[in-house]
C-alpha cells in the first residue's frame, strides 16, 4: 500500500471515530435482519455469472497489471471492481490525473 493511501485511510478512520464520538451514529432496530440484508446484497454483487472479452491497449493492460500488483490482487479482479464501481455510480473521477507514459504515436509525432 502506498504512503498516500495509508494517509488517506488514516484520515478516513479518524473521520469515522470523530463521527462516532460526536453521537452521529444510531443503532439499528434489528441488527440480524440488517446483517442478512447486507450479506445478500454483497453476495449478489460479488457473483460473477457472465463472461466478456474486451480488447485493451498493451499500455493500458500493463498499467492495470501494475496497479493490481501494488494492491496485491489479480488484475482481472481490479478490472471487475472498476466496472462494478462505474455501473453502480461509485467511480469518481479525480481532478488530478496521473501522468501517462507517452504512446508510440506521441513519440513519432515529436520526432517527426
Amino acid at each position: 500500500m502506498s504512503r498516500k493511501m495509508k494517509t488517506a485511510d488514516m484520515k478516513y478512520e479518524d473521520d469515522i471515530l470523530s463521527s462516532y464520538e460526536s453521537g452521529e451514529w444510531e443503532s439499528v432496530a434489528d441488527l440480524d435482519d440488517e446483517i442478512a440484508r447486507y450479506a445478500a446484497s454483497a453476495a449478489a454483487t460479488l457473483t460473477k455469472d457472465k463472461r466478456i472479452n474486451i480488447r485493451l491497449s498493451s499500455r493500458d493492460l500493463e498499467d492495470i497489471q501494475m496497479k493490481a500488483a501494488e494492491e496485491g490482487m489479480p488484475y482481472q479482479t481490479l478490472i471487475a471492481s472498476i466496472v462494478h464501481k462505474y455501473a453502480s455510480g461509485r467511480l469518481v473521477e479525480t481532478a488530478a490525473r496521473p501522468a501517462r507514459r507517452p504512446t508510440g504515436r506521441a513519440k513519432k509525432l515529436r520526432a517527426g
